[in-house]
């Protein structure tokens, strides 16, 4: 089974990919979603015409299925305006305008002479009646998929202004068995359920993976023998480390945005505080100093703040501090108890799990507390993860039959279940690939 590369890896692979830009008229007009007024907007309709050539019908289903969960587009079966068309020429755009398309995508996709596989696009933009975007990729047959995906990519940003989240993986832990002897092991896939792959064999039971920014390890913990530690685990050789040699439980580990920290919480006689360890000299900083339980860090995308839960207040809430230790302000104030904070790749939100009435929600709130708002409520949500480009949540939901996986674009008008061969949890949504 082919598994989706890491960015190091996914260089050596696409070395010789070429790409080269197809111009027609190229629209000058940047008609692009405004995705920043809140919930209140109509997704785009764009239709898609069948890719030609032999890869082509598996490139445009994959294409399609990306855009149905993409919330901001709306993909449009092009029908009988689009039986016809010729990928290097302008369609007919009086017969999408009776689609209400907006936008017309057309392409192929199939292989060449020398066995590899040549796929190209076109955007046209319906109203201007010009093309807005259009790209070419050579590359080996094997990645068809993840073409399917950069094409999906650069048609969203073309649309919305907004970076993509197709080209991604999502690792979370898998989970077999009866409870009281759960197996949990460490899986990675593509964010749409493709290319499964397992990291660990579930000798020790493992929780909360975390991406590394250039995708190439995860950080996570792992129950084995001894106390529970923070584990390093490079994701192409399947090399682990300890991060650290701390007495007692560490837990909750998160990468810092330049990748060169490991912030975690450790546990001693009761009481949990937070430490940042510099992966180069292996030197630790403690963070907090408190009689408190202080976990779930979380920095901020400019690696200035974290965020994390404590009950230091008698219940679980949310705290920001700076980065390096010091004062923290609590920012969460509704009902119930707020845990597993996560700072917003774009650094407008902070995701949160909100416990309340009985119920599990996931939510988001600014920085400083106001706007919260929540998404997904239920028997029991958890554990939110950002896409990369900030517009998209995925968590996990406990059942009776066990855990699923479950994204929501941030202003909650629909909810996605994520394919999983079994029962899943803990996912965490990795940067774009490309």
């Amino acid at each position: 089974m082919p598994f989706a590369p890491s960015r190091r890896a996914a260089a050596a692979m696409f070395g010789g990919l070429a790409l080269a830009p197809l111009f027609g008229r190229v629209s000058s007009a940047e008609r692009y979603l405004d995705v920043h007024g809140g919930g209140n907007f109509t997704p785009v309709n764009i239709a898609i015409v069948p890719f030609a050539g032999d890869s082509g019908p598996a490139m445009t289903t994959i294409v399609v299925n990306n855009f149905k969960r993409s919330v901001f587009i709306n993909p449009v079966d092009a029908g009988a305006a689009g039986a016809a068309i010729n990928p290097d020429a302008a369609p007919d755009m009086a017969a999408f305008r009776a689609l209400n398309a907006q936008y017309v995508v057309a392409g192929r996709s199939g292989r060449g002479p020398d066995g590899r596989m040549k796929t190209e696009f076109r955007l046209w933009d319906v109203a201007a009646g010009t093309q807005a975007a259009g790209q070419q990729y050579v590359t080996d047959p094997n990645n068809s998929r993840r073409v399917a995906h950069i094409v999906s990519d650069a048609i969203f940003t073309k649309v919305t202004g907004e970076k993509g989240f197709f080209d991604t993986r999502v690792a979370f832990v898998d989970e077999t068995g009866p409870r009281e002897n759960r197996r949990k092991r460490l899986a990675i896939m593509d964010q749409d359920g493709a290319n499964l792959r397992y990291l660990t064999r579930g000798d020790d039971l493992v929780v909360t993976p975390r991406f590394s920014p250039n995708a190439q390890e995860l950080t996570y913990m792992s129950f084995g023998a001894e106390d529970p530690r923070v584990f390093l685990l490079n994701i192409d050789n399947g090399q682990r480390e300890v991060v650290g040699n701390f007495p007692g439980m560490t837990f909750s580990p998160r990468f810092s945005p330049d990748g060169q920290r490991v912030v975690m919480s450790l546990e001693q006689n009761g009481v949990a505080n937070l430490y940042s360890m510099d992966l180069r000299s292996r030197t630790t900083t403690r963070l907090t100093d408190s009689s408190a339980i202080d976990t779930s860090p979380s920095y901020a995308p400019d690696g200035a703040r974290i965020c994390f839960e404590s009950d230091r207040g008698g219940t679980q809430q949310i705290y920001v501090m700076g980065a390096s230790g010091g004062g923290a302000t609590r920012i969460s104030f509704g009902d119930g108890r707020y845990s597993t904070p996560v700072w917003s790749p774009k650094g407008d939100y902070i995701a949160f799990t909100r416990q309340a009435g009985g119920k599990f929600g996931i939510g988001v709130m600014k920085p400083d507390g106001s706007g919260e708002r929540i998404l997904a409520d239920g028997f029991h949500n958890e554990g939110p993860t950002w896409a990369p480009n900030g517009l998209y949540l995925m968590f996990f939901r406990e059942a009776s039959g066990g855990s699923k996986l479950f994204m929501t674009d941030v202003f909650g008008r629909a909810e996605f279940p994520v394919p999983t061969p079994g029962s899943a949890s803990d996912p965490s949504w990795s940067p774009l690939l490309g």
